[in-house]
């Protein structure tokens, strides 16, 4: 009945590992089926290695589970609030990726300073603040969800345009229409991510692309005369 989900939820995670965004059992994607309502998610702590696509958990969106016999994500709880939130979300993918959550770790937003990042976004990826004491003492992994929607609320943002964000103090989250585009999305994080870091490292006081730029270079590629593929 689910195993359309359950097979896109486990290719999804298993690229994870192939684009080296993970190590050990630091990440998780879900698939979500509008139609049914439920969507199918990694099972917490299972390695990679030993993954099977019958594993994957089947959650309604108040995080219970409707299939399976592995104990669900510890974050879906944050899968299942953005889904609900934000019904045009097809999967969700979290992270612990080394250049995007070390801009996490350092409540930073991620500067928009090249073409690459220009390529998929018109502005910097935002960083929400580090949860309130009240938030983290609560229902942590549902606040969570909770902490991202208000803060694309916060700074008037798209979530449909704006596809990733990074928790302050945590770690990246991205998502998509559907698996493959989520996973592509984590993979553009953390590519801009890296590319950030080291053109800091390089010029400490470098500036973010200007504004002709980065309109040029996004809309080649998303604009209604886009003709840019690479």
């Amino acid at each position: 009945m689910y195993n359309n989900i359950k097979e896109e939820a486990f290719e999804a995670n298993m690229n994870l590992t192939r684009l080296g965004l993970v190590k050990f059992t630091f990440g998780n994607v879900s698939v979500f089926d509008r139609e049914k309502g439920v969507f199918a998610i990694k099972p917490s702590g299972v390695p990679y290695e030993i993954l099977k696509a019958d594993d994957m958990v089947i959650v309604d969106l108040n995080a219970q589970v409707v299939e399976g016999t592995l104990r669900p994500s510890s974050d879906t709880k944050t899968h299942a609030v953005l889904y609900k939130e934000w019904p045009e979300l097809g999967a969700v993918v979290h992270t612990h990726s080394v250049y995007g959550t070390a801009w996490a770790q350092a409540n930073r937003s991620i500067p928009i300073y090249g073409t690459t990042h220009a390529d998929h976004l018109t502005k910097d990826i935002p960083c929400a603040p580090p949860m309130a004491d009240e938030m983290i003492e609560g229902n942590y992994e549902y606040q969570t969800g909770y902490q991202i929607i208000n803060h694309f609320e916060e700074l008037g943002l798209d979530h449909q345009e704006i596809q990733m964000i990074l928790v302050g103090n945590h770690a990246p989250f991205t998502w998509g229409k559907d698996g493959k585009q989520a996973v592509y999305n984590a993979a553009v994080l953390e590519y801009a991510a890296e590319l950030a870091y080291y053109s800091e490292v390089i010029n400490p006081k470098i500036e973010r692309l200007k504004p002709s730029l980065i309109k040029k270079h996004y809309e080649r590629k998303h604009g209604k005369d886009a003709y840019y593929g690479q």
